[in-house]
């Protein structure tokens, strides 16, 4: 037999190596990379995006026991919940022009509840002729619910819709405070989501729903980066000496590395490369719910 065990051991001695290899090689292979779009160093997360498979790894020997030392405590970590996509309303969402004497809101679908308020014709600042989101239509179909635009607190309102005229849009626009995200949506899918800067502690973004006024491109190097999406809202809370207006806007930004941070003034700030993604889908009257 000892030519046998000769043979075997000749055999064994070539084939060990280049198992080792093979498995050398394959723990150094790097995992496959998740694409991520970027914009000046500021990270976008694309909607296309998928985890890595699972991995299954087996032990055939496992062993029995395995003893800890006793001053070694043993931690074991919560898994990480998945964060939750934020409720968005669902199908074609109802616009409606302005008249341009403003039209009366009031605080039921009748005309002899009281008045909400005025809603407003035009855009606080660049007087824009304002489109305004229905949020919700009376049962009968006559009156629409709206948001008076440049109030606060938010207030909503009835307004009659016969003689406005009408269009749907299929985009949604949420921003999340505390993720520090803006998502955009079309007829209903996710279409971007990427990191933007909020208000800072001082002047923290009001949460509501708004919409679209104004669309308002700059020069080069502005503070405000190459383009504005002009809100609904007012900031209520402005910092000590601040001189810029008070009207809530998605914009860009001269200083990139403060998008993902608290900082701003209240407005919501986004890199240039969202700007130029936001711009064919982000029309006036574009709904733009801020949730904290």
């Amino acid at each position: 037999m000892s030519w046998l065990a000769t043979a075997l051991a000749g055999i064994l001695g070539i084939a060990t190596p280049a198992v080792a290899h093979l498995a050398a090689e394959r723990s150094t292979r790097a995992p496959a990379q998740t694409d991520i779009a970027s914009s000046a160093g500021i990270p976008v997360a694309l909607v296309h995006d998928q985890p890595y498979p699972p991995r299954t790894v087996e032990r055939p020997d496992r062993p029995k026991h395995r003893r800890h030392p006793a001053n070694v405590a043993v931690v074991v970590a919560a898994p990480t919940p998945a964060a939750t996509a934020p409720a968005i309303p669902a199908g074609p969402q109802l616009l409606v022009d302005v008249p341009g004497a403003g039209i009366v809101a009031h605080r039921s679908p009748w005309s002899s509840s009281p008045k909400a308020g005025i809603v407003a014709a035009t855009s606080k600042y660049y007087h824009v002729p304002i489109t305004l989101w229905v949020e919700d239509t009376s049962a009968n179909g006559d009156w629409g619910k709206v948001q008076l635009p440049y109030v606060y607190p938010r207030t909503f309102g009835w307004i009659r819709l016969d003689g406005l005229k009408h269009e749907t849009t299929g985009v949604v626009v949420s921003v999340d405070l505390s993720e520090h995200t803006v998502r955009v949506y079309q007829r209903g899918q996710l279409r971007y989501r990427v990191m933007a800067a909020t208000g800072a502690s001082w002047s923290p973004t009001p949460p509501g729903d708004y919409v679209v006024t104004d669309r308002v491109p700059f020069g080069s190097g502005s503070a405000l980066g190459s383009f504005a999406f002009g809100i609904s809202g007012i900031q209520p809370r402005l910092p000590a000496g601040w001189s810029g207006g008070n009207q809530l806007a998605i914009h860009g930004t001269n200083d990139p590395s403060s998008i993902g941070r608290s900082v701003s003034a209240g407005c919501v700030r986004v890199s240039e490369w969202s700007l130029a993604h936001f711009k064919p889908l982000l029309r006036l009257g574009t709904p733009v719910l801020i949730r904290p």
